[in-house]
């Protein structure tokens, strides 16, 4: 794995029942929000109000301190958010 590369950053989350539409506005209000702008931003949702950012940004390693979304309040979600690291080789 390279040193300067794309790095892309997923942030995924499920929302608690009937709260799936709040955590998709929460999660789309966060990802304008970051610290930087990343390189380029995708908010996607899947069945059980499951909803999935990723960010990619360029000229970066595993290694760097990369602006991610919070965990949103316990309230809206069934379970921690899960939060994954990806080299782009495409």
């Amino acid at each position: 794995m390279s040193g300067d590369a794309t790095i892309v950053l997923m942030w995924e989350a499920r929302a608690a029942e009937g709260r799936g539409g709040e955590l998709l506005e929460w999660a789309r209000a966060r990802s304008t929000e970051l610290a930087r702008e990343p390189a380029r931003r995708e908010l996607l949702r899947a069945p059980q109000d499951r909803v999935l950012v990723m960010t990619w940004w360029e000229d970066a390693s595993y290694a760097d301190d990369l602006p991610e979304l919070p965990e949103p309040d316990a309230a809206v979600i069934t379970r921690p958010v899960h939060r994954w690291r990806f080299e782009a080789v495409g």
